[in-house]
């Protein structure tokens, strides 16, 4: 499971590699962007890798954090470097609501449910908030509104590979296509 990253639309890396490259390789709005990462925590501790496989996102469609996409911005393929992204750029701060124990037979009865997952709730308005499961026992999932990364300091070492112009059907979808 990607923690830092899971808004972002990824699509293999080989793949884009059929579509017609752009004279410009500076990331703006509406390229698309391969990049390898890797998000330590405030203490240095290692979250997350891409572990060779490149997250490619179509830049300015808010399919990775605000703070990250901001940071990226005007920068090359070929580029290496260091982003520290604060937590109101980032999943944002802890809200003060604390977990809540959901019965079990409220989710679907095949789905092997752990920790981490993340799942849509619906408040006392009727509003979709996402949330995620921080607990798992036999007959409840307690599950959090706060990102398991909210209120913290993310630090992101980035190398940039392709920068491309989106096709078309990418801008109308908003994301990047893995074999067009």
């Amino acid at each position: 499971m990607r923690l830092g990253l899971e808004r972002a639309i990824t699509a293999p890396y080989g793949n884009h590699r059929e579509l017609p490259m752009s004279e410009s390789t500076t990331v703006s709005a509406d390229k698309v962007v391969a990049f390898d990462y890797t998000l330590s925590s405030n203490e240095g501790q290692s979250l997350e890798s891409s572990d060779g496989e490149p997250l490619v996102y179509l830049h300015g469609h808010g399919n990775i954090v605000p703070g990250l996409e901001r940071q990226i911005e005007g920068r090359a393929a070929g580029e290496t470097f260091t982003a520290v992204v604060e937590p109101h750029e980032g999943y944002g701060e802890r809200i003060d609501e604390e977990p809540v124990a959901v019965p079990r037979t409220q989710f679907p009865p095949e789905l092997q449910i752990e920790a981490g997952m993340q799942f849509a709730a619906e408040d006392d308005e009727g509003n979709e908030i996402p949330v995620w499961v921080i607990a798992v026992d036999e007959d409840l999932i307690l599950v959090d509104p706060n990102h398991p990364l909210a209120g913290q300091q993310l630090t992101f070492e980035i190398t940039l590979h392709t920068v491309r112009d989106a096709t078309p059907a990418e801008l109308a979808d908003g994301h990047p296509h893995g074999s067009d």
